[in-house]
């Protein structure tokens, strides 16, 4: 899975943070695993440019999607097979978000994550316009984002536990005259 990100909104936020959970929303949505997917932050008056002048709506907004290929359940019936496709551009706005953070009493980097959850819902035709819609997507969004900071957390436990290993073999080495930096049969 391809996953690019262009910051030019002059706020520095965590890249690594964001591929990862567009990776993990993506998977989860059993989306081809060659698929592509572009995201850009801006500043507050980039997105109010492109709010205005997509939606007809003025002012910045939190995120916006822009869909490229138009993915289907169970593929197109005349293609041989499904294959990856370019699922479109995901527009972040740092600055709105802080300012969503900070209302909401969560961190900026959380607003992040849920936002780009949101914005890869969207580009797999996920909407909010009618309540019905609004209760699927927005439950959706939820279980993503829970699903993924508790693969963070399983994969934070995974590393102490191997850090753990790693320094009980170091201490075990030490004891019978070993080195873990050498060839362990040639004693230090």
């Amino acid at each position: 899975m391809s996953i690019e990100i262009a910051n030019e909104s002059g706020i520095e936020v965590s890249e690594e943070e964001l591929v990862s959970v567009a990776r993990f929303a993506i998977g989860q949505m059993d989306v081809h695993s060659a698929a592509e997917l572009s995201m850009v932050l801006v500043d507050l008056d980039t997105m109010a440019d492109l709010h205005m002048r997509w939606m007809d709506l003025p002012g910045p907004t939190d995120v916006m999607s822009f869909p490229m290929d138009e993915l289907e359940p169970g593929g197109r019936p005349d293609a041989a097979e499904p294959g990856p496709s370019m699922l479109g551009d995901i527009v972040l706005c740092p600055e709105f978000a802080a300012q969503q953070a900070e209302k909401a009493g969560h961190s900026m980097d959380h607003e992040l994550a849920l936002l780009t959850v949101h914005g890869v819902l969207h580009l797999l035709g996920y909407d909010h316009a009618e309540p019905e819609e609004e209760k699927e997507m927005f439950a959706l969004q939820a279980s993503l984002l829970e699903g993924w900071y508790e693969s963070l957390r399983q994969a934070q436990v995974r590393a102490e536990i191997a850090e753990r290993d790693r320094e009980r073999d170091r201490r075990l080495l030490g004891k019978t005259g070993f080195t873990d930096s050498g060839d362990p049969l040639d004693p230090a």
